[in-house]
């Protein structure tokens, strides 16, 4: 395929998957079948994800946000038989980690809601840190072990707790309901409490949702391969970090941390995939 298909096409059909359209719609702007679409979108994305691990190391973050997204592979979790592997089929949630000033996503591990995944994520996210962070996330109580593996005490770590009301129980309705409460607990060292947060990374998980087809809510684009949905997830933080202006920054992320001296383009991710 590499020596087939004109590089022009692949930067047509990996920008328009880096902007949210499904492989089919590809197909039908680019003209090139949806199964070469698939196969150059995973091949960019594992090229991607290799770029990103070694790029993004010895990070000066500060204020750090993390939160797990959901997705699913296959099927939805309630319709996974006993035989088939749960590792391969059903939820597939992808941990994102955010540095609230640079916007910078220097960490992201795709796996299940566990302790499991989430050591393997504190582990990645304290190992490109250079210096002590604060770190704020949600209450799963997953975080906890996980951040004192992976960081020591060398973090200063807060939850954010929100408690939501129950008064709607329409059913069909789809939408979340009211926050009644927010509580704010310091769990690690001594982290600011004006800065626990997750609204930056809870902002990013809509702008994965809009960015990435496979996570686009009620549709059937969802992936039905796993090794698919994480090369996808890899190709949209690239695209994120590099290649997409922030809209507060007027820079991309890498630009704003110190990791990239430029933008860089579409054509130059698909490039590292052919090396």
């Amino acid at each position: 395929m590499a020596n087939i298909l004109k590089t022009e096409k692949k930067i047509a059909a990996i920008s328009a998957l880096c902007e949210g359209s499904s492989i089919r719609s590809v197909e039908r702007m680019t003209g090139v079948h949806r199964d070469t679409i698939m196969r150059l979108g995973v091949r960019v994305g594992e090229s991607c994800k290799q770029f990103m691990d070694e790029n993004l190391r010895d990070l000066s973050c500060q204020r750090v946000q993390v939160d797990e997204i959901w997705g699913y592979v296959g099927k939805k979790q309630g319709h996974v038989k006993k035989e088939e592997d749960p590792h391969t089929v059903g939820d597939a949630w992808t941990f994102v980690a955010i540095d609230a000033e640079t916007k910078l996503v220097p960490s992201f591990v795709v796996g299940k809601r566990d302790a499991y995944t989430a050591r393997i994520f504190m582990d990645d996210l304290a190992g490109r840190m250079k210096n002590r962070i604060q770190l704020s996330s949600d209450s799963l109580k997953a975080y906890v072990d996980a951040v004192e593996r992976g960081f020591g005490d060398s973090v200063d770590y807060g939850q954010i707790v929100k408690t939501y009301t129950c008064s709607d129980l329409t059913p069909g309705k789809y939408s979340p309901p009211d926050i009644l409460a927010v509580r704010k607990t310091s769990i690690l060292g001594n982290p600011v409490r004006g800065d626990i947060s997750t609204s930056f990374i809870e902002r990013q998980n809509l702008t994965m949702r809009m960015h990435c087809r496979r996570l686009t809510r009620l549709t059937n684009a969802f992936s039905k391969k796993m090794d698919n949905f994480k090369a996808a997830v890899a190709l949209h933080f690239a695209y994120y970090n590099y290649v997409k202006t922030h809209g507060s920054l007027k820079c991309s992320p890498a630009m704003a941390a110190g990791v990239m001296p430029s933008f860089l383009t579409v054509g130059d991710l698909v490039e590292m995939s052919d090396k």
